[in-house]
Formats: C-alpha cells, structure tokens, sequence
C-alpha cells in the first residue's frame, strides 16, 4: 500500500462531484425515526436507511462513483475486488449498469446468499480463504490475468467520495445533528463520514461502531497505529477486515472514538430492529445501535444519525436462531 506522501486524499470537492456522477444509480434513502428506541435510550435517533440503498447497502455509492468515473478506455477491461460481500455485489451492480465485467473475489465462507447476488449482477464469483492474506493473494491473481481496474473496498479514494454522500444526504435531511455514529471494519463509510463532517459541519462528533470479536479498529485508535488482524470471527460478517493506509489518515483525524458491542448485544440490537421498525437489517448494520445502548449516558439528550449500512442478510440463517 501506498505510503502516506503518496496518498490521494479525496476532497469534499470530490464528493460533490461523486453525487452529482452517482444521483442516476442510488436512492436517495429515507431517514427513519423510532419512539421506542428515543425513550429507550434517552437520546434522539435519527437512522439514516442505507439498508433501503440500491444493491441493499450503502456501498453502491462508492462503487458507482468508482466505475462511473472510469474512461472508456479503463472500463473496457472491466473491474474487480474483493469483498465479503456487500462491495462486491454493489460493484457487480454498477458494473452491470455501465455493461461492464466485473469479478469478485469473496472467502468460501462468506453468505450463500451475497455470493448468489454477486452472480445475479452478472459478476464472476472467485472464492479464497477465509483470511485477509488469501483474499489479497488469490485476488493479485486474477488482476494479473484480467488487466481489470481494482476498485479497493475501501480503501480507494473514489469508494470514500462516494460514501461521504451518504452524510451529505442525512445531514440536509436532519437538522441541528450533535453526533453520527456508524460500523466501522476497513472504515470506507467513516472515512467518507469524516470527509463530509469535518468540511460541512464540523461541530458534529463522530463516532464509529465495531464488534468486540473484531475490534483492531479501536485498538489502532489507542494505540495511534494500526493494527491489523487476519481473519476475526463476528457474527457482524461486513466488519472482518482492517483499516488501511488512507482510511486510517481519516480514522486517525476525525473519530471521536470507536465503541465496542459484542456479538450478544448485535443480536440483540438487529432483533429489536426488524421487531420494532419493521425494516430488515444485518448484523453489521446493528452494530451502532447494540454501542448507543450499550453507552446511553455518552448519548443521552443527544440528536444522533445512526447509520444503518445494510440490509443483505440470510433469511435461513437469522442469528437469532443460532442463538437460540
């Protein structure tokens, strides 16, 4: 990976232009509010519906930008990536509104159901090892074969321009916004928080949300470095991998902090989700609200954006019923 002299940094120039560039291709998701959950936790929730977002998660956003900026002349060779799921099925998606090829290299353990939709956007699925280091080699592979454009997960500075819509959305939609709070695994959704907050509205903390089974996120933050580790397990499967180069420069710069729930208390969270909102979530999305819970005086009296990132899930294999 780069080294930071040579980042690109993306500007919230960039984000504007990545809203305009993506508006044809995503929603513009609704903001949802629940009485229930303001008098649970003592604070105002606002949750921001990226579960509602084409592709069923916010990650749309990023690839769209990614692969709508791409020249004719890149595009013909098509893109790639690795995903766990939800980058890869977003990026198949807009790689099949452009009618460009994608392939996607996904761990063999990953969802049944996100590897059927990655090949129902007419993306090529290429399975690997459930490990950071065998993603990242397997995938080496294929770019080598194919010459495709790799359009990082995350860490990508069109992928971050074109999340931090999703914050440029909320806050036009919500006014007066004390903090925003979302799931954090290799922090392109952060970053791009961090990106728009910290140029629009500044006075808004941010605040990231990571399952304690997988929590280098929030020992790189106190440690001031980072932390990688190669294969966590966590019922939150969108949150595995770790922070790079260019989203810690964001992580590093803006979060207030990064606070942890286990994988008990996301459960929980999800169920009282789809129980009392009726809206379907997946693990990874419940992640801040199990934090908010789990911290109600550090959000007490507060208005909060909580971002809900995705809504993907297994309809056989609800954790709940594993868990019970």
């Amino acid at each position: 990976m780069n080294s930071d002299s040579e980042m690109v940094i993306p500007t919230f120039e960039d984000v504007i232009e990545a809203h305009d560039r993506v508006k044809p291709h995503i929603h513009r998701t609704p903001v949802l509010t629940s009485s229930y959950f303001d008098e649970l936790t003592g604070a105002k929730l606002f949750f921001k519906c990226e579960n509602f977002q084409k592709a069923g998660v916010f990650k749309a956003r990023g690839a769209s930008n990614a692969v709508f900026g791409l020249s004719d002349e890149q595009a013909v060779k098509g893109v790639a990536t690795h995903s766990s799921g939800n980058h890869g099925l977003s990026l198949s998606y807009a790689a099949g509104r452009r009618g460009i090829k994608a392939t996607v290299v996904m761990p063999r353990t990953a969802p049944e159901a996100k590897k059927a939709a990655v090949r129902g956007y007419g993306a090529t699925v290429v399975e690997c090892e459930p490990s950071t280091s065998s993603r990242e080699a397997v995938f080496a592979e294929v770019v080598a074969q194919s010459g495709a454009d790799f359009v990082h997960p995350y860490n990508d500075p069109r992928v971050i321009a074109g999340q931090g819509t999703c914050s440029r959305e909320l806050v036009e939609q919500v006014d007066k916004l004390d903090a925003v709070i979302a799931p954090i695994g290799g922090g392109g959704m952060v970053s791009g928080t961090c990106l728009t907050l910290s140029n629009i509205a500044p006075e808004i903390k941010i605040y990231a949300a990571e399952p304690k089974n997988a929590d280098d996120a929030c020992r790189s933050l106190k440690a001031g470095y980072i932390i990688a580790d190669d294969a966590p397990k966590t019922i939150a499967d969108g949150l595995l991998v770790p922070l790079k180069d260019l989203t810690w420069h964001f992580v590093s710069n803006h979060v207030s902090d990064i606070l942890l729930a286990t994988d008990e208390e996301i459960i929980d969270a999800m169920r009282l989700t789809w129980q009392r909102m009726k809206i379907v979530i997946e693990p990874s999305s419940a992640v801040p609200l199990a934090t908010i819970l789990k911290n109600r005086e550090l959000f007490k009296g507060k208005r909060v954006g909580v971002i809900l990132t995705g809504g993907n899930v297994d309809l056989s294999k609800l954790p709940w019923m594993r868990a019970s």
